[in-house]
């Protein structure tokens, strides 16, 4: 040390004065005795950084009086010797993970910062705080009665119009609609794209799951997204996320890329597969079952239609064998009764056209017997028309007798009709005259019945 002299009366053996640098160099020897090759120190990440092969980040506490905070440089070559174990564990270090890290403190003097290198990590710690967060949410989920709720909805016979919650351009979202296309079924896809990781992830995912769900021409929703980190898929423990599956109205279908552990939503969803693609198998399978037992269905009402249409035609023929022989029984019976029938109208035939035979003889004698009877008619008849011819009015006019009419046109048979000066029309055998009265005169009826004659 360098000190400069002056004399302000003060005692350098007592109060020693340090340079900047000195005083670092102090500080690190100091922490170096007291914590020696490094110490372990437990915290939250936040604002983590990559510059180049380095990162840096802050370590924080929240505590009763606010929050501790220490800053942590990561060096390239610690991050290489670590990342082995990391990926072994499939750890990946992000913003609000808890971790459990082990690192040299160290005062940089160009900065004047405190700050700890980080060397080497507890991955155990982490897995521990990330299994422990996971099994509450699933405590919470269960005493809420929503831990089997999407389990209990009817998954669709023919759920081929599925809603995906995924990252869109993703290896995972390439592989799902990959595996549906590959089966040349009619799949109809509604995607809403998502962040699968990060802080608005949770956010994203749980709307979209909301949103597809309350859609009433969706059968399915499938959540999928690929392989990643533990740390990275600890997006879908999310309390929040296993909500929206287990309200969802339609079976949650979740496909996200791991092969070992479940995360939360995983168990809360109707079915969880491993894979994006094993998800979109899932859905394909289910489609072709139905196709498969509809093929049995409709294979089997084809055979029992044959059977019961060959039964149908035993019967028939049976009933058209019995119908025949009825019908030639029948028509037999008809034979022998048209055949009696005919041989007692022949016969009643015969004895009608005896009778007939006798009244057309009798007929004939009668006939015979008409002249003698004919004769008396004959006399009758010649008296009636000489008497008819007698009384005929021509013939009474030619005798000399006339006919007299009044103006009225009506025959005048008595004096009493006629008056002074009246106009009379008098017919005769041969022609008319008109005449007037001069005077009338009555006279005793001296005609004889046998000479009257009526007009």
């Amino acid at each position: 040390m360098s000190q400069p002299a002056l004399d302000l009366g003060l005692d350098e053996a007592v109060d020693p004065t340090y340079s900047v640098a000195e005083l670092s160099d102090a500080v690190n020897g100091v922490l170096a005795r007291s914590f020696g090759e490094g110490v372990w120190v437990r915290g939250e990440i936040q604002g983590w950084s990559d510059r180049g092969p380095h990162a840096y980040f802050k370590l924080v506490e929240q505590t009763d009086t606010g929050k501790a905070a220490l800053s942590v440089s990561f060096f390239a070559p610690a991050r290489a010797r670590l990342r082995p174990a990391m990926e072994k564990n499939r750890l990946r270090l992000v913003d609000g993970m808890k971790v459990r890290i082990f690192g040299r403190l160290d005062l940089f003097a160009q900065s004047g910062q405190l700050s700890l290198k980080m060397s080497g990590i507890d991955p155990r710690f982490t897995l521990g705080d990330l299994t422990q967060q996971r099994d509450e949410a699933v405590r919470r989920l269960v005493a809420s009665g929503l831990y089997d709720a999407n389990r209990q909805c009817a998954l669709p016979p023919v759920p081929l119009r599925v809603g995906v919650v995924t990252s869109v351009g993703s290896a995972a979202w390439a592989d799902f609609t990959h595996e549906l296309q590959r089966s040349k079924l009619g799949f109809q896809l509604r995607v809403i794209d998502v962040r699968v990781q990060g802080d608005q992830a949770v956010r994203m995912i749980t709307t979209a799951i909301a949103t597809l769900a309350a859609q009433p021409d969706i059968d399915i929703v499938a959540v999928v997204r690929g392989g990643g980190a533990r740390s990275e898929l600890a997006t879908f423990d999310h309390e929040a996320i296993a909500t929206a599956i287990a309200r969802s109205r339609v079976p949650v279908f979740t496909g996200l890329g791991h092969e070992i552990d479940r995360c939360v939503a995983d168990e809360v969803a109707h079915t969880a597969l491993k894979t994006p693609t094993a998800c979109a198998a899932a859905l394909v399978e289910r489609v072709v079952e139905f196709q498969q037992r509809v093929d049995e269905a409709w294979s089997t009402l084809n055979q029992l239609a044959d059977a019961r249409l060959a039964a149908a035609n035993v019967r028939l023929l049976d009933v058209a064998n019995g119908i025949r022989h009825r019908v030639v029984a029948a028509i037999e019976r008809s034979d022998e009764r048209l055949t009696q029938r005919v041989g007692r109208l022949h016969t009643a035939s015969f004895r009608i056209t005896e009778r007939a035979n006798d009244r057309l003889d009798a007929a004939r004698s009668a006939i015979g017997r008409t002249p003698r009877r004919l004769d008396d008619e004959w006399r009758h008849l010649d008296a009636a028309t000489t008497r008819l011819r007698l009384l005929d009015p021509a013939n009474t006019l030619a005798r000399g007798w006339s006919i007299s009419r009044g103006a009225d046109g009506r025959v005048v048979r008595d004096a009493a009709q006629l008056v002074v000066g009246a106009t009379l029309v008098t017919t005769f055998a041969h022609g008319t005259a008109t005449s007037r009265v001069e005077a009338t005169e009555q006279h005793p009826d001296v005609s004889h019945p046998s000479e009257q004659i009526q007009l």
